[in-house]
């Protein structure tokens, strides 16, 4: 099987690594396409106002200059065109991905753009201080092979799996509701000067905990499985619309 692997902590991140091992000890073709750097909160950022480029490292591994969004595009339409990948793998992030993240993570920008293009797509997270020996690899592997054969399950147009793995591996599975847990809830003045202010947004997150939700789960040292579907949405009703129409003059 042909897996695009990709991350936002950067191509030397452990996690990648650990992926990717996870990955080969299938016996999958594994492509690498990721960021040069870190992108903390990178979201779904596409770089349309500069090139990209792509940087051999080994065989099937690139370092790509943009951001985790465009690691994607440019594997699926420049390195992989010819043949697109069966699957694509995001992560491992430093760090559990559950709640607003949904929308900040450049973690899950890369299974959501995956989706986008219509290939189902696993996004993994973890639990900062976890070991990664061969332990971990063979728990990874177990759960790529066990979410690949039920795929028929949960996969379907727009949709991707989140993976939170907690720091011990292996663990038992558990679904969950998606979390509230909101970062970036507040800044922080470093300077005044004049008409001039200047801010860090703060690091950190509240961890809420909800019954049955991400963050409960996580805590209780489960693997947690959530499944999004990037065009979800919310209808109006048509006497709301109808309403609104009566109104424009």
């Amino acid at each position: 099987m042909r897996v695009l692997i990709s991350n936002d902590d950067g191509i030397t991140s452990p996690g990648l690594a650990l992926l990717a091992e996870a990955a080969r000890a299938r016996g999958d073709e594994v492509w690498i396409v990721a960021p040069e750097r870190k992108w903390t909160a990178a979201s779904h950022q596409l770089s349309f106002d500069r090139d990209i480029v792509l940087t051999r490292q080994d065989e099937r591994t690139y370092a790509c200059s943009g951001a985790p969004a465009d690691c994607v595009v440019a594997a699926l339409s420049v390195l992989m065109a010819e043949a697109r990948p069966d699957l694509v793998l995001s992560g491992i992030n430093d760090g559990r991905n559950v709640g607003e993240d949904m929308a900040y993570s450049g973690t899950m920008a890369i299974a959501r753009e995956a989706a986008m293009w219509g290939l189902p797509a696993l996004a993994f997270s973890r639990t900062k201080g976890g070991a990664a020996g061969g332990r971990e690899r063979d728990a990874v592997r177990a759960l790529i092979d066990l979410l690949w054969a039920a795929r028929g399950d949960w996969h379907s147009e727009g949709t991707w799996l989140s993976v939170n793995l907690p720091k011990e591996l292996p663990a038992p599975l558990a679904g969950a509701r998606i979390g509230r847990d909101k970062i970036a809830s507040a800044m922080d003045v470093t300077e005044r000067d004049g008409d001039r202010i200047t801010c860090r947004i703060r690091r950190g997150r509240p961890h809420t905990l909800l019954p049955g939700d991400e963050n409960t789960a996580i805590d209780c040292g489960h693997v947690t499985i959530v499944r999004h579907c990037w065009f979800a949405h919310a209808p109006l009703d048509d006497a709301t619309i109808a309403g609104w129409a009566g109104m424009v003059k």
